[in-house]
């Protein structure tokens, strides 16, 4: 395959669309779909985060009866709309160029796509009743139906197809390429909708293959390719078209970053959403119990102030962590991709951990489970980051710049910054376990400290770098002299 790929990149990209004309590049398209779905994707908290909690009802059993399952659904659709994304990337690897009635019937897809948080909800408020899980996989079937439409328009018109795709003589296989990959997961969650009316936890467990099922098609082609050799090759004559690559490599590293910076932006947005609805005292209050004095009746929202600017930090300290992780990466591949969707999935969770801690004031029942359910949110987000980097260095001549490789400064200063979140969280929640007195001193310092260490880390990382090769110096020296020493012995004391 390498001697087509190489053809097709010296080829280069094909003649743009004509200004002025009806046709034009899908880039903005493109950039307003990424923005759209992670908006969607991250926006299926909401139900979770606004389960209401009373202070006297213990967290406890809460997280068994409402957040628990709640939680569970959330990740399963936060998971499937990933997949539509990477779907609709897909799909748009073949489609470079749209028309009119492309950019209709995609602003179609994203209308389905925004309906989607809706049916979640009654998802999460009835997990019990068959309607709420019918209509999420309706909505995802028409959703696939939509795609398949802008496939065989695109197809009916080659003009707005990739250049290598135009040149093709195969084109039908592409069109059935690309179909299959976009019309798997429709198929899953059209008998998911079918199985809800008779057996729910069937219809669970169906668009949970939806998630899996690109990972496990890839698994099982691995392993046939391993188990037949040279065979597995010779029984796919479409497998060296030029463009195939395309559809089987992982997607471009820029729109994972477009993806993921939406919904790092959309999750510190909503903080400040629930701080303007909940936050802002009546009139007839302030004057009626604070004497008309604001500032005294904004005193009492002081714990929901803090657990803001906390929550905000987190995120905005992450974001600069991923920010810097993928600077140093080149390429990104598969599994580099699927750690980053269960990171982003973690992180769409920060809104919840923000209730939790901004609803229970101190003295609550529920103080310290609030501040471990945050700890738990906080370590999956950023562990996930850190799997994203060890990930990279077992491929790292394929996905690092060569000055972020094992053995350089920045290598070292990146392992300390991205371990630096996952070891602060993991200390907290068990310190909160063995201090529970102190358990919200110990959330808020923990908050006040990622910062300052995050500005000392670089001179510490240095500070270290400079001590070990100090002590190996030393080390290096001791050994040249005794070699000097054995050197000037005579063979006699040599020997004695």
């Amino acid at each position: 395959m390498s001697a087509p790929r190489a053809a097709a990149r010296e080829r280069g990209p094909g003649p743009g669309p004509e200004p002025g004309g009806s046709t034009q590049t899908s880039h903005r398209l493109l950039a307003y779909s990424d923005a759209l779905l992670s908006i969607i994707a991250t926006v299926m908290i909401l139900p979770v985060a606004h389960t209401k909690i009373h202070p006297d009802q213990k967290l406890g059993e809460s997280v068994q009866q409402l957040l628990l399952a709640k939680i569970a659904v959330y990740l399963m659709t936060f998971l499937i709309v990933t997949v539509a994304w990477a779907a609709h990337v897909r799909l748009f690897q073949v489609i470079e160029h749209i028309d009119d009635v492309l950019a209709l019937l995609n602003l179609a897809c994203m209308m389905i796509i925004t309906f989607l948080p809706y049916t979640f909800s009654l998802m999460a408020s009835f997990p019990g009743v068959p309607f709420g899980i019918f209509l999420f996989s309706v909505c995802a079937v028409v959703i696939g139906l939509i795609q398949a439409v802008i496939v065989a328009y695109g197809f009916y018109h080659p003009h707005l197809l990739n250049q290598q795709i135009q040149e093709s003589e195969n084109q039908n296989f592409y069109k059935r390429h690309i179909l299959k990959i976009i019309l798997r997961g429709p198929i899953l969650c059209f008998l998911a909708a079918i199985f809800s009316f008779f057996f729910i936890p069937l219809s669970y467990v169906l668009l949970g293959l939806v998630i899996i099922f690109p990972h496990l098609s890839r698994l099982i082609t691995w392993c046939k390719n391993k188990i037949l050799g040279q065979r597995g090759e010779e029984e796919e004559p479409h497998s060296l078209e030029t463009f195939t690559f395309y559809l089987s490599e992982p997607l471009s590293k820029e729109r994972v970053e477009a993806f993921s910076d939406g919904v790092y932006a959309i999750v510190a947005t909503l903080l400040i959403l629930d701080i303007c609805e909940d936050n802002v005292p009546d009139p007839r209050e302030v004057e009626e119990k604070f004497h008309g004095s604001l500032l005294e009746a904004l005193s009492e929202y002081g714990p929901n102030y803090l657990a803001y600017f906390g929550s905000f930090v987190t995120i905005g300290l992450l974001w600069f962590v991923h920010h810097s992780l993928f600077l140093y990466v080149t390429k990104a591949t598969r599994l580099m991709g699927l750690l980053n969707i269960l990171s982003l999935a973690f992180i769409g969770g920060l809104p919840l951990a923000y209730q939790l801690t901004s609803e229970f004031a101190e003295k609550s029942h529920n103080e310290i489970e609030a501040i471990q359910v945050s700890c738990v949110i906080t370590f999956f987000a950023s562990i996930f980051q850190f799997a994203i980097w060890t990930t990279a260095l077992l491929n790292e001549e394929e996905t690092l710049h060569a000055f972020a490789r094992y053995g350089g400064k920045e290598h070292a200063f990146m392992f300390a910054k991205l371990a630096l979140y996952p070891c602060v969280s993991l200390g907290a929640f068990f310190l909160t376990c063995l201090l529970s007195e102190f358990s919200t001193a110990i959330f808020h310092l923990m908050q006040i400290v990622i910062p300052f260490a995050f500005l000392a880390l670089r001179i510490f990382v240095r500070i270290s770098l400079t001590a070990i090769k100090f002590v190996m110096s030393l080390s290096r020296r001791k050994v040249v002299l005794l070699e000097e020493e054995e050197a000037c012995l005579s063979p006699n004391e040599t020997l004695s």
